[in-house]
């Protein structure tokens, strides 16, 4: 992605129930742009992320953003958000971020995918690395709800908030989980009873291409 900050950018923030969130934006020609979101971190607060990356830029907002974190703060406190990709500055990332980030878009509440899938999707079969990279740079979460992907076997994986806010967000969107680390891939949802089913990435993926699974990835 290319440098965050823009001229004429401001920074907002604003307290949720995980902590203090940041928007970072400018005035565009069509209103306002979104340049970055920056969640807390626990090692790092949004706001001294902020200052680090602008440092002495003033606070200010618009209703535009004011907007836009209301309904972040919604989400954080369980509710369900559809967010759109209106004002944000995808452009400044590269073209494959740009499509895996459109394909994490499209993925619904309660409901999660696989960095392999999303790799296929954006034409680079084998890229899962790749894609779990661009998501690692994704300049707007929860907006782009990149907590939404996991590994191939059902394990989280990484989240720029850490490991208990992507569970916790699974959990509020409801998400079922089949131990602290792994989402749900079990008999109460299509396999047998008799029999645990296997956790590898192909039985897990084609799952959720069947729909047999508590998975989607629907674009």
């Amino acid at each position: 992605m290319r440098p965050t900050v823009v001229p004429s950018s401001h920074p907002v923030f604003r307290a949720t129930p995980f902590g203090v969130v940041a928007v970072l934006w400018a005035p565009g020609r069509d209103g306002a742009e979104v340049c970055r979101l920056w969640l807390p971190r626990p090692e790092r607060l949004a706001r001294e992320a902020v200052a680090a990356v602008c440092p002495g830029v003033p606070a200010a907002g618009c209703a535009a953003i004011s907007a836009l974190l209301d309904q972040v703060e919604a989400l954080l406190n369980g509710a369900a958000v559809s967010f759109t990709l209106g004002g944000l500055r995808l452009d400044r990332c590269s073209a494959f971020q740009q499509r895996i980030l459109r394909a994490t878009h499209a993925i619904p509440r309660g409901r999660v995918s696989t960095y392999r899938l999303l790799a296929r999707q954006a034409g680079a079969p084998g890229g899962a690395r790749a894609a779990g990279m661009a998501l690692a740079a994704n300049p707007f979460p929860l907006v782009i709800p990149c907590h939404r992907v996991v590994r191939s076997g059902g394990a989280l994986g990484g989240y720029g908030g850490g490991a208990a806010m992507k569970r916790a967000l699974l959990a509020l969107e409801g998400m079922p989980f089949r131990d602290a680390a792994h989402v749900l891939c079990g008999p109460e949802f299509g396999g047998n009873p008799a029999r645990p089913p296997p956790h590898s990435e192909d039985s897990l993926e084609a799952g959720l291409n069947t729909g047999r699974l508590p998975f989607e990835f629907t674009l």
